[in-house]
């Protein structure tokens, strides 16, 4: 059976959305409202296997609420290469910065992502040591290991969320001792949209294609690769990112 995807979590039902905050009206729901909504993304977890807690409530209506505010992460656009005017990938540099992240090794990618997400998603929203909502960043990171065959996953996968600029020099500590700040180095990266789900098939896939087009180099891993998420399931056409990382000079 397929499991909940990060998408999947984080994605709320647009018409739920819609009927109870928009721009004019950014109020927060009212206690039916954010347990209709709370079932919503339970009936979409149950059909993958996975449970969304009652203690999801709150950081569901929360995330539901600030959509319009998500801060993108910092980079430097270094060179972008095209064929026949189509976007083929783009180098990029990312700063050094403080990220929260987990690892979590559930039997699948999907499910592993889910459960990173949702313990981080209460640390965005209010079990930290500032106790308030400290703002979403885009992109979401997932990093993944290839075991040795290079054909699946290491089962450990680091899903990471950006500080935002406003507590990067003191980030709030989380409550979660499963959840870590680390200060991580700038990193060079080859990038390459992508649209739709992301399972390990579809990872898979985009690695492959991506390395058709480098060809034969050294330049990049081959043993670990990060998948950039942008957009949830609301959004026909979701936009990811496969990111290879590029070795030290």
């Amino acid at each position: 059976m397929a499991r909940i995807t990060f998408e999947d979590l984080a994605a709320m039902d647009d018409e739920l959305l819609d009927d109870n905050v928009t721009e004019d009206n950014p109020e927060p729901m009212n206690e039916e409202e954010e347990e209709r909504l709370l079932a919503h993304w339970q009936a979409v977890a149950s059909t993958h296997n996975v449970v969304v807690p009652q203690e999801m409530a709150g950081p569901i209506q929360q995330m539901s609420t600030q959509t319009q505010e998500r801060q993108p992460v910092p980079f430097v656009p270094l060179c972008c290469h095209e064929k026949n005017k189509e976007v083929l990938y783009e180098e990029r540099v990312y700063p050094a910065g403080k990220w929260a992240y987990i690892i979590k090794g559930e039997d699948l990618y999907e499910q592993s992502i889910s459960m990173g997400f949702m313990k981080l998603m209460r640390y965005i929203c209010s079990e930290n040591s500032a106790g308030r909502y400290l703002g979403m960043t885009v992109p979401i990171l997932n990093e993944i290991r290839m075991a040795k065959d290079e054909k699946s996953f290491v089962r450990d996968i680091l899903t990471a969320y950006y500080i935002p600029a406003e507590f990067q020099d003191y980030p709030p500590e989380p409550t979660d001792p499963d959840i870590q700040i680390v200060q991580r180095e700038s990193i060079r990266v080859i990038t390459r949209v992508f649209y739709g789900t992301t399972t390990e098939e579809t990872i898979m896939r985009q690695v492959s294609l991506l390395w058709e087009m480098l060809g034969s180099t050294d330049d990049f891993l081959r043993e670990t690769y990060i998948v950039a998420v942008y957009e949830n399931p609301g959004v026909p056409h979701r936009r990811n990112e496969i990111w290879f990382i590029c070795r030290e000079p």
